[in-house]
C-alpha cells in the first residue's frame, strides 16, 4: 500500500504503478514493439513519464527520452536516428512534435499524454496514453524477459547538439542497476524515501533514480515545473 507516485493530479501505490506498467507493456507488444525496438517518449516528470522507465525495459525495448527544450528540427533528427518505433508526447508538446513530423515525413504512431488541462486545446485525434495503456492485457501479459546479456541496451539517450547533431548515448541493463544501486549507498538513502523530482527524468534516465527509487520502495513527488 505504499505510494509509488504523487502528481499535482494524481497518486498512485505500487500496485497501482506495476499494473500499469504491466498494461503499458503489453499494449506496446500488441503494437508490434518487439526486443530492441526504442520507444521515445517527450514528457514532463508525470507518471506516464515514471512508468515509461518500467514498462517499455520489460518487453526488452529501449526507452528514448527526449528533451523537451529540443526545437522540432532537432527532435525530428533523433527520431530518425534512433529508428523509434512510437512517441508518446504531453500535451504540452503535441505541436512541436507535429511539426518535427513534418519537417522528418515520419508515419510513426503518436500517443497523446492529457496530464495537465492547460493544454487540452492541443489534443487531437491520436490515442490517448490511458486509452492505450486499457487495451493492454493484465491477466495475460508475463514478463518473460530474459535477455541474453546484461550489456544489452536499456535507454537510448541525446545530447543537445549544441556543437552539431546530437549524439546518442546508450545506456545498458548492467549499467542502469549498478547506477541505481550506487545511488543508493552513495547518498545514504533508507527505505521508503520521499523523493521530491527536481532533476528533469529525460536527463539521462534522471541519473536512474526512477529504479533507485523503486528498489526502495520510495514515494516520487512529480512535478510538471519546479
Amino acid at each position: 500500500n505504499y505510494t509509488s507516485v504523487i502528481t499535482e493530479n494524481n497518486k498512485f501505490t505500487w500496485k497501482n504503478t506495476f499494473d500499469r506498467c504491466r498494461k503499458f507493456a503489453s499494449s506496446l507488444q500488441k503494437r508490434n514493439i518487439k526486443t530492441g525496438d526504442t520507444v521515445s517518449i517527450i514528457s514532463p516528470n508525470t507518471h506516464a513519464m515514471y512508468e515509461a522507465h518500467f514498462a517499455i525495459p520489460m518487453i526488452g525495448a529501449v526507452i528514448n527520452t527526449i528533451n523537451i527544450r529540443l526545437d522540432p528540427k532537432t527532435i525530428s533528427h533523433i527520431l530518425n536516428h534512433s529508428d523509434s518505433k512510437i512517441v508518446f508526447s504531453d500535451t504540452e508538446f503535441l505541436p512541436k512534435i507535429k511539426e518535427a513530423f513534418k519537417i522528418g515525413n515520419h508515419k510513426i504512431p503518436i500517443v497523446y499524454i492529457d496530464d495537465c488541462k492547460d493544454f487540452s486545446n492541443n489534443i487531437d485525434n491520436n490515442q490517448s496514453y490511458e486509452d492505450f495503456l486499457n487495451q493492454g492485457n493484465l491477466e495475460d501479459f508475463k514478463s518473460d524477459l530474459s535477455l541474453e546479456d546484461e550489456w544489452f541496451p536499456i535507454s537510448l539517450s541525446y545530447t543537445s547538439g549544441t556543437t552539431g547533431d546530437p549524439k546518442g548515448v546508450v545506456t545498458h541493463h548492467r549499467g542502469a542497476y549498478l547506477n541505481a544501486i550506487s545511488n543508493h549507498l552513495i547518498w545514504h538513502m533508507k527505505k521508503n524515501p520521499i523523493y521530491l523530482w527536481t532533476l528533469p527524468m529525460f536527463h539521462c534516465n534522471g541519473w536512474c533514480f526512477p529504479w533507485t527509487i523503486a528498489a526502495l520502495a520510495g514515494t516520487n513527488i512529480c512535478l510538471r515545473k519546479i
